[in-house]
């Protein structure tokens, strides 16, 4: 693991071509997802459903239902375990207009235990202002599957969970005038000055006009040049391909439970020694039989202890001196050279960054 951490290194470590789009840097504003949401009923299930007397709300909403279709079962004892009750998400698309369908997620809120053959029933879908955007239904696609015996059962995936290809028609439009705007914000997925200037430069070279100025390490506006003046798409189609060079800050990413460390091209370690060792003791015990000679009289099997013990105090591990100013690919070269795995690394890193020698930032996932 260690030589292949090593050589994942060099080879990202290798000087290389790194200039983005300025497309896959920021989004624009006003194109954007907007998060729905919705409650349902999932029909047609093969006993598989919520039980209605634990899931009060299924039965309510069954009743419900059944009522507006001129049912009535206020006193009845439902019984039935082919309903569940679900929550229904999806993402509206920017300027999706009125008949467009989008995908639809299900998840079920009770204890069915699938949703396998289910067909989810009318279902509006709220956005955060409390309006229906768009409406659901369909036959749902579940990955997983469930199956049981009486004495064991097996399952995959999560089948309480489903997904509608287009399984939803947009009712409502979000209203937004990208055309009329005079100027537009440019927000960075990964905010940085160094990275908003360059952006903002790259958009004056090309117009020859000092139209775009970066904010705040997360925004870069931009004033619509005048030759632009109804053509704001060809000006952001333009923008958009511009190729720049993002910056980033020295950042050492650590996953303790997996044991994956990730760290930026500009991590640099001042003059540190580091040690990593520990006193191992092995205690084997491995008895043996005793018997007595073949004409003894007075001789007993017994069971004799036998106990080896042995200590490593790991004296091969040597204080190692990493020096000043190093690159990435020394440093873990310095570290691999201490025969250490992946966990202990990290244990070193964390103290070479509590030692003040460290010039990155740790970010503990």
């Amino acid at each position: 693991m260690l030589v292949l951490f090593s050589c994942l290194v060099q080879f990202w470590s290798t000087p290389a071509y790194s200039a983005s789009r300025i497309k896959d840097l920021v989004d624009f504003e006003g194109i954007r997802e907007n998060q729905l949401v919705g409650y349902g009923l999932v029909v047609g299930l093969n006993g598989t459903g919520d039980s209605l007397r634990n899931s009060p709300f299924t039965r309510q909403s069954l009743q419900a239902m059944l009522e507006r279709l001129g049912i009535n079962t206020r006193d009845t004892d439902l019984r039935t375990a082919n309903v569940a009750a679900v929550m229904v998400t999806a993402n509206l698309p920017p300027f999706a207009t009125q008949g467009t369908r989008i995908d639809v997620s299900v998840s079920a809120l009770g204890d069915a235990a699938s949703l396998q053959g289910g067909i989810l029933l009318v279902s509006p879908l709220h956005g955060a202002d409390g309006e229906v955007y768009a409406v659901g239904q369909g036959s749902v696609a579940v990955a997983g599957f469930s199956a049981e015996g009486e004495a064991a059962s097996i399952t995959r995936g999560v089948p309480t969970v489903g997904r509608i290809a287009n399984g939803a028609i947009v009712e409502r439009e979000i209203h937004f005038s990208l055309a009329h705007q005079r100027t537009v914000r440019l927000a960075l997925r990964n905010p940085d000055l160094t990275t908003a200037k360059r952006i903002a430069t790259a958009i004056n070279a090309f117009t020859s006009l000092k139209t775009a100025f970066p904010r705040d390490p997360a925004t870069v506006t931009i004033n619509l040049p005048k030759k632009y003046k109804g053509t704001i798409v060809t000006m952001l189609t333009e923008i958009e391909q511009l190729r720049i060079e993002p910056d980033q800050s020295a950042k050492v990413v650590i996953d303790e439970t997996t044991g994956i460390i990730v760290m930026g091209r500009d991590v640099r370690v001042s003059t540190v020694a580091i040690a990593q060792g520990n006193l191992t003791v092995t205690i084997t015990e491995a008895p043996q039989v005793s018997q007595p000679n073949p004409l003894s009289e007075t001789g007993a099997t017994v069971v004799v202890p036998r106990t080896r013990i042995s200590a490593d105090d790991e004296g091969d591990n040597k204080l190692a001196v990493i020096p000043e100013g190093i690159t990435l690919h020394e440093l873990v070269d310095g570290l691999n050279a201490l025969g250490i795995g992946p966990r202990d690394m990290i244990s070193i890193l964390q103290a070479v960054k509590a030692s003040g020698a460290l010039q990155a930032e740790i970010e503990v996932m």
